[in-house]
């Protein structure tokens, strides 16, 4: 497993039926998490008093319900900041578990000695996109939702970035539209969802979809590409078949590079264990 272990802003305290308790610079959050299925004693005084508790409703969705946070709150990682806010559905604005990609990624552009242009999809608040360009890329960052986009720009700013092109429209348009072009890049960052729909009723499930999507991408890296990060937090799809399926398709093209998969996860400072967040799969030039 790929472990984000070097926050000093943030740290998993413990986790335990179903939630897990969290530090956030000096907040204290529990937030539910479907991976924390053991049930240990809680009994670290954050899980009774914590500053914020996300509650799931009966009915679906849920609240925040809220002692001492306020409407926003920023955490460092090492050169980077970020600004978080509680969102619906128990997010903050960021995957503190990223970090161990953005500690991959940004060693290989700063060590790769020529200008690096990289596109980031589904960028959500733009923690990648923020890391890659202080590494020295030339960021193309593409969302469909206005608002994580402006959040993404407040993200930029607080960094001193000014040089991100920030792009509101869907994905998978974006790329056909950028092979049509002739645009290439020399890195890509994928996150895609586990389910949405477009702004036409396009249902996207990323176990039917992903694949075609990854082709679409290959096709518009230039022809000598640095990396290719795939992120996913889909319980059904595991690390092993992302790795397939990037590997099969960069194969395809450029029959070379270094292909990589595993679960990201955090460390758990009451247990040493380390909690399961997701998977990622890497190709990277060899």
């Amino acid at each position: 497993m790929w472990i984000a272990d070097k926050w000093d802003d943030y740290e998993v305290l413990d986790a335990s039926a179903g939630e897990k308790l969290e530090r956030w610079g000096r907040f204290m959050l529990v937030r539910p998490d479907p991976q924390v299925i053991w049930h240990t004693e809680k009994s670290l005084k954050g899980w009774k008093e914590p500053d914020a508790r996300y509650e799931r409703s009966s009915t679906g969705g849920g609240r925040w319900a809220v002692n001492n946070l306020p409407q926003s709150f920023e955490v460092t990682y090492s050169d980077l900041k970020f600004n978080l806010r509680p969102m619906n559905f128990k997010h903050t604005g960021l995957f503190p578990e990223q970090a161990v990609n953005w500690d991959w990624f940004s060693e290989i552009i700063r060590n790769s000695q020529r200008k690096i242009s990289l596109l980031n999809m589904f960028a959500y608040t733009g923690a990648a996109s923020v890391a890659a360009s202080k590494a020295g890329a030339e960021v193309v960052h593409v969302d469909a939702s206005k608002g994580m986009t402006a959040w993404a720009k407040e993200n930029a700013a607080l960094n001193g970035i000014s040089n991100i092109r920030f792009i509101v429209d869907d994905c998978i348009k974006f790329v056909e539209r950028e092979q049509r072009r002739g645009h290439s890049y020399d890195a890509v960052i994928l996150d895609p969802p586990s389910y949405g729909r477009g702004a036409n009723g396009e249902v996207w499930k990323l176990e039917n979809d992903l694949f075609e999507l990854m082709q679409k991408t290959v096709a518009i890296l230039s022809d000598r590409p640095l990396f290719v990060l795939l992120n996913s937090y889909t319980t059904g799809l595991s690390a092993s078949c992302m790795g397939y399926i990037l590997g099969v398709c960069m194969k395809k093209r450029f029959g070379h590079g270094k292909i990589s998969f595993d679960e990201i996860g955090l460390p758990v400072a009451s247990t040493g264990f380390t909690l399961p967040c997701g998977s990622s799969a890497r190709w990277v030039e060899e």
